[in-house]
């Protein structure tokens, strides 16, 4: 920067970004992102209205359509929008400055909401911001008013009555259309609102949920979400994949004068423990004091409990909280008017009232279940004694491993071939399915930033495998020590000796299993890894074909139409590539591993209860229901995006 540029900053160069300005000059410091999440959290805001509405009691039915020109609207039966002045504007009415103001809201303790998760202000006023076109409908006090905002929020007329409410109903509806000059792409996911959505019907019990897609060429069919059951039919859910240890759910709740939680929790054959936590309905995955007084209550009743039945005898140790916890299914949800998330995130809860709470609760309420439900709490018990002996025979395991492994210096495993690079941050690990690409691969790298380790075959399904079986598999051992940052509970992401973990597979059934077989070790052992981005499946193209001399690839048959819709007249055949180990190291490089050419697709976990389940479809022991699984999903490849 020249010396002219920096003498000349004056009062004039302080730029004051008026209403919403600052979202759309800095949309990722309000959605996260302009890619598909920051997208789908357009949804999300939205919604979210809607659902606060439902937790007041106000709301019964939300209804989310994906519109045939892009749009997406989404309609509740609420209390609607206030629509009279603003006391800040009275030219402004309040649903003018909802939509048009960022730190405006009925959160912030006015007595518009007991309990809400929108509690930051920003919602619906970002998704205006960041639309070309908003259009907003409100039915209240048995009329009927619209207003319109176009180029990111800006008003097209005040607000207007236009008669009687729709069909004596009362409520709000909002449709807006994301500006593609601020995202990446606008083209909604239909399963992930999906998903999203299930987890809303479950969280608020008997509340209707419905979707729609009416884009062509998707299936117009309603989906319909109610749960009576509400969170008890949601671990029936979870647990439905995973061989339940028995049949009865658990379930309890309470309530104070400014908190209240329910539980819900059953147990699988299953070796992970599945705590999904929320707070007023926003999805806390890394826990916070709710979780915890938890975990602390269930660990004391079910050693009290083993103790006062002799199912533990004097000179035993007590059971560990994580040997109770293997295979719990277990949903805790909790409601407060203050709750405090640490960050903007919200992903972690911290009241201490809260966590007294659940604690006393659960030690009064499951002690109950257990009492009255003797065949089940002894399954329980057992089944923590066998995870015990496991976890001294994991101990041994694991110290054998770390003993093999760089973390005590003992060097990297023999068939890795390491790149030159020593900043994990530019370094990249492929692994690769079989030695003879493996071998390829190595020709067709780059050796300063990226380094191959061939597995032979398909690894061990940690999904039915308890941990020290799993630290026994050569090729799992490789891999622990070729990243060098650990396993399960002990994993250290800082010591992660590269941060691009990418999986390299032939594009075939045999691939795609062994692509999940190692996604759901990741997801399991170094979920860490998953969180922050850092783990990827290459996606070495299917066909090639010349377009005069040049050769171009195409990755899959979807591709291929579109090209050939294209080019209508292209006569050039299409040549199926071979296996990875079929390739030459060239083709390999230019297809898959040159960054400038290669087409990655990150892994990522937005919602922990939707990962934890679709492992446990796929890599379970469930036949049929992993058959319809990947039927009804086949064109999502929803289990690589989780």
């Amino acid at each position: 920067m020249s010396d002219t540029a920096s003498s000349n900053y004056t009062a004039k160069d302080i730029i004051v970004l008026e209403g919403l300005e600052h979202v759309r000059m800095r949309p990722g410091m309000y959605i996260g992102s302009t890619g598909p999440s920051g997208l789908h959290h357009l949804v999300w805001e939205v919604v979210d209205n809607s659902v606060d509405e439902a937790m007041a009691g106000q709301c019964t039915m939300i209804d989310v359509t994906l519109l045939a020109d892009g749009g997406c609207r989404v309609i509740d039966d609420g209390r609607g929008i206030p629509t009279d002045p603003h006391p800040s504007d009275p030219t402004k009415s309040a649903a003018e400055v909802a939509l048009t103001q960022l730190n405006a809201g009925g959160k912030f303790g006015s007595g518009g909401y007991k309990v809400s998760g929108g509690l930051h202000g920003v919602g619906v006023s970002v998704v205006n911001a960041l639309s070309r076109r908003l259009l907003l409908e409100i039915d209240r006090d048995g009329k009927h008013y619209e207003m319109e905002f176009t180029d990111g929020g800006r008003p097209s007329a005040p607000l207007k009555e236009l008669g009687p409410a729709k069909r004596g109903r009362r409520g709000t509806t909002v449709t807006f259309w994301p500006d593609p000059s601020i995202f990446d792409e606008v083209e909604f996911q239909a399963h992930r609102i999906i998903e999203r959505l299930q987890i809303i019907a479950f969280l608020n019990r008997g509340v209707e949920v419905r979707f729609r897609d009416e884009r062509a060429g998707k299936d117009p069919a309603d989906v319909v979400l109610k749960y009576d059951g509400g969170i008890v039919d949601f671990v029936s859910h979870l647990n439905t994949p995973k061989d339940p240890l028995f049949k009865k759910i658990g379930y309890y709740s309470a309530v104070e004068d400014d908190q209240e939680v329910e539980v819900a929790f059953s147990w699988n054959t299953g070796y992970y423990e599945a705590i999904h936590s929320y707070a007023n309905g926003i999805s806390t995955e890394e826990g916070g004091t709710h979780t915890e007084g938890l975990k602390k209550a269930l660990t004391q009743v079910v050693n009290k409990y083993a103790r006062a039945k002799n199912l533990l005898k004097d000179k035993d140790d007590n059971l560990a909280g994580e040997d109770i916890r293997e295979g719990i299914t277990a949903i805790v949800s909790v409601r407060l008017t203050n709750p405090q998330f640490e960050g903007q995130t919200k992903t972690k809860l911290g009241n201490v009232s809260i966590r007294s709470m659940v604690e006393k609760v659960t030690n009064e309420k499951m002690a109950e279940w257990f009492e009255e439900n003797p065949r089940e709490a002894g399954s329980i018990v057992q089944k923590a004694i066998l995870a015990a002996r496991a976890r001294a025979a994991a101990r041994q395991a694991r110290d054998l491993t770390r003993r093999k492994s760089g973390l005590e210096g003992a060097g990297l495993p023999g068939k890795l071939t390491d790149c030159t690079s020593k900043d994990p941050k530019e370094s990249e690990l492929f692994i690769v399915e079989g030695n003879s690409a493996g071998g390829t691969a190595i020709k067709g790298r780059d050796p300063k930033t990226q380094a191959i380790l061939p597995i032979r075959g398909k690894i061990l399904n940690v999904e039915r495998a308890r941990i020290d079986k799993m630290l026994g598999n050569q090729e799992i051992q490789s891999l622990i020590a070729a990243i060098g940052a650990g396993v399960g509970d002990e994993f250290d992401i800082k010591k992660a000796r590269y941060h691009k973990i990418i999986i390299l597979a032939d594009a075939d059934p045999d691939g795609s299993h062994i692509r999940t077989l190692l996604l759901t070790f990741f997801f399991r052992q170094m979920r860490p890894l998953v969180e922050e981005g850092m783990v990827y499946a290459a996606q070495p193209p299917l066909y090639s074909t010349l377009i005069g001399n040049e050769k171009t690839y195409i990755k899959n048959e979807v591709e291929r139409q579109q090209f050939l819709a294209s080019r209508p007249n292209h006569k050039q055949p299409f040549l199926r590539l071979k296996g990875l180990g079929e390739m030459d190291f060239d083709e390999l490089n230019v297809t898959t591993m040159a960054r400038e050419h290669r087409s990655l697709l990150k892994v990522t976990v937005e919602q922990a209860s939707i990962a934890d389940e679709v492992c446990s479809v796929l890599m379970g022991d469930d036949v049929e229901l992993r058959r319809r699984f990947i039927q009804e999903n086949a064109d999502d490849v929803r289990f690589l995006d989780f």
